[in-house]
């Protein structure tokens, strides 16, 4: 069985990613920008939703294997393959393009999605469904009291600023300060998307399977997407107020942040299952599930190309400007403005990856890992 919805859903994800990613080179609007620290945007969305994606996917695709039955040695190593595909891919956009073995950052996002799909896989084939919840409610009652409980040295206990919280401090025993994330200045701080800030996003994946996993077994019908998006609404009620005490934050991966973006994800979740799987309006959400249906591709070669454009040099010496800046600063914000030329570059380059993504699809060439 396939969802429609979720890859409509999916694509969704990754139009936004394209934006969020070029837009941010230049002088971007607010909803496009990261929270500097506390509090979420629309941008910060993004990568949750991708992560809570695979788990709803994971409950489709792992569905036969979860009845009790012994689960074949081949399912493992197809886990594992994928796992290691996709942790290879994000050191290749981590050290694109001089490759230095002594200085690449180790985490990022891909790898964050490697390791939380290969956690939440193993535990889907050895946990039953009530050990999933259990879990998941460890991971994020346990990741709070560790980061508020736990003294870290120098800092005392509960102290969430970048350099001085417990995340951090276990990157930074476990990786080098040269593997660590450089940009921002944040080095000290460990790694947005460090090793033990994916322990509460391996429950945001896990979420998104008990999600799947309920969905797959309703009809479709409008009682099904209003049921889907009242939980949404909960997770959303309960993040905010747990943010109240424990702050929403992408870059800790708070318990907060969480359920918070679980919540949204929910919610749009319901809305595209209402129009496509209930109502069978799907015509509005095709360009978006062309783009899904090749989501890994589109994320790889969208960064990859940005990357050129930012190391791409037009000219020499101070006169030298990247291919991106002269495409931004020429093309859109010399006329647009600089926010309107981010934002303008931003549609211009999403057209042109959707236009990749569609004669994929029309010569049935699907990348899959």
């Amino acid at each position: 069985m396939r969802l429609t919805s979720l890859d409509v859903f999916r694509g969704i994800a990754i139009a936004g990613m394209i934006l969020v990613n070029t837009a941010s080179l230049g002088k971007v609007y607010p909803f496009l920008s990261h929270a500097d620290w506390n509090g979420c945007t629309l941008a910060d969305l993004v990568f949750p939703f991708f992560l809570f994606i695979v788990g709803v996917a994971m409950s489709f695709s792992l569905a036969k294997y979860t009845k009790g039955k012994q689960t074949p040695a081949s399912v493992y190593w197809r886990i594992f393959r994928r796992s290691i595909i996709l942790f290879a891919l994000g050191l290749l956009l981590n050290g694109f393009w001089n490759y230095d073995i002594s200085n690449i950052r180790i985490m990022g996002v891909l790898q964050r999605i490697a390791l939380a799909y290969l956690f939440t896989a193993l535990a889907i084939l050895k946990l039953p469904k009530k050990g999933l919840w259990v879990l998941t409610a460890i991971l994020l009652v346990g990741y709070w009291a560790a980061m508020i409980l736990i003294p870290v040295p120098n800092y005392g206990a509960g102290v969430l600023t970048r350099e001085g919280n417990f995340g951090a401090w276990i990157d930074r025993l476990i990786i080098p300060t040269t593997h660590l994330y450089k940009g921002d200045g944040y080095n000290l701080m460990g790694d947005p998307e460090g090793l033990f800030s994916t322990l509460p996003a391996i429950a945001t994946t896990l979420l998104g399977y008990l999600t799947g996993n309920w969905l797959r077994k309703q009809n479709p019908n409008p009682k099904t997407s209003i049921n889907l998006a009242l939980i949404g609404i909960i997770c959303l009620f309960i993040g905010w107020n747990w943010g109240l005490l424990f702050p929403i934050n992408k870059k800790l991966w708070t318990s907060s942040f969480v359920l918070f973006t679980s919540g949204w994800a929910m919610l749009l979740l319901a809305g595209c299952y209402q129009l496509i799987e209930v109502r069978e309006l799907r015509r509005w959400g095709k360009p978006f599930e062309i783009l899904g249906l090749n989501a890994i591709f589109i994320f790889v070669a969208s960064v990859l190309g940005l990357k050129l454009m930012a190391k791409i040099q037009i000219g020499t010496g101070e006169t030298a400007i990247s291919i991106y800046n002269w495409i931004y600063q020429n093309l859109f914000a010399s006329w647009a403005g600089e926010m309107n030329g981010s934002l303008l570059f931003a549609l211009i380059t999403l057209l042109f990856w959707w236009a990749v993504a569609y004669l994929m699809y029309a010569k049935n060439w699907f990348f899959k890992v």
